[in-house]
């Protein structure tokens, strides 16, 4: 613990010295800028992998005076402490679920409406349109956030996993308890559901899922597969309820910190990590189903019958969150 707070104390000097150095070009031009980038999730998950690639980039670019130095796993904390420390300049960059972002940025909890995309395909058209653009400038612009919205990351489409049954139905999740992030909308989807929601950070899901305080979770493939959450939970029903992606955000207090041009470099270098990022996240997500087959996972698949079943039980969640943002839904189905 007290490395960390080390390694911390020593950043903010550099970041202040950085910040000192302003106005003296040639120092600061020379000045030496490592962007330390937060992940929940383990080296090679492509979040982690995309963002790696933008810092080899960002040094070739700069000749080593911009780099990114990656930790994954959740070693600087979970979403909550990230997302503080990037407010105060400790961190530079993090990937952070739609969920945990929607409840910092209200703007963003568009995206967390339960059956919102039709399928993959149509949530990667509206991210990479103007929509896309416009959510990640309100987090930009958001008056007490201190983030900057650099770009979205594919994190596939949720589904639930549990250790009990095979969920084939909406009857078949009554009374069970399953694991969301810390939204209340996903809370009350899984009310919705019939089931009990139970927010917790994404680095306690496993022990909770082998001890039984909570009967499963909701996530995509490769964190059900490559966080070893399927040795727990053996049945995983593709419902796809959420289409969320992960949002790239910077500190505005370290982005203020850089020079205009190197601002202008992040920026440009985010729009390719979207793209790097959705390549290995096809890839990966196939090995993580094909490994869960082969591990003996009974993998259920959602009728049409079904999944319109399950879309109709959570309106409340629609009515509640949903008329806020009418007009934005509208533009989001019309994407086609």
């Amino acid at each position: 613990m007290h490395d960390h707070c080390r390694i911390d104390r020593r950043t903010a000097l550099t970041l202040g010295a950085a910040a000192a150095l302003v106005g003296t070009r040639p120092a600061w031009a020379q000045q030496k800028t490592v962007l330390k980038y937060g992940n929940d999730h383990p080296t090679g998950y492509p979040t982690v992998a995309s963002v790696e690639m933008m810092g080899k980039k960002l040094e070739a670019a700069t000749n080593g005076r911009l780099s990114v130095q990656a930790f994954p796993s959740g070693q600087l904390g979970g979403p909550k402490e990230s997302i503080e420390q990037l407010q105060i300049g400790a961190l530079q960059m993090y990937a952070a679920g739609v969920g945990w972002m929607g409840s910092v940025v209200n703007d963003v909890n568009v995206f967390n409406l339960p059956f919102l995309f039709r399928n993959t395909t149509h949530m990667q058209k509206v991210i990479d349109g103007a929509i896309g653009k416009e959510i990640l400038d309100k987090i930009s612009d958001h008056p007490t956030a201190n983030l900057v919205g650099l770009c979205w990351l594919d994190a596939g489409a949720r589904s639930f996993y549990d250790t009990k049954k095979p969920i084939h139905t909406v009857a078949d999740l009554k009374a069970l308890k399953f694991r969301v992030q810390g939204n209340p909308m996903f809370i009350e989807m899984m009310t919705a559901l019939g089931s009990n929601g139970v927010p917790m950070g994404y680095d306690q899901v496993f022990a909770a899922l082998q001890t039984g305080v909570v009967d499963g979770a909701e996530n995509n493939a490769p964190s059900y597969v490559f966080d070893n959450h399927y040795q727990a939970a053996k049945y995983y029903t593709l419902t796809e309820h959420l289409i969320i992606p992960d949002v790239l955000v910077a500190s505005r207090k370290s982005f203020n910190n850089l020079s205009k041009d190197d601002q202008a470099l992040l920026v440009k270098s985010s729009r390719d990590v979207q793209m790097d990022n959705r390549r290995l996240w096809n890839e990966y997500e196939k090995a993580a189903m094909d490994k869960a087959r082969a591990a003996g996972v009974q993998i259920i698949d959602v009728t049409e019958a079904d999944k319109k079943a399950f879309q109709d039980a959570v309106k409340p969640v629609w009515d509640k969150y949903g008329a806020q943002f009418a007009e934005l839904i509208k533009r989001i189905q019309a994407v086609t």
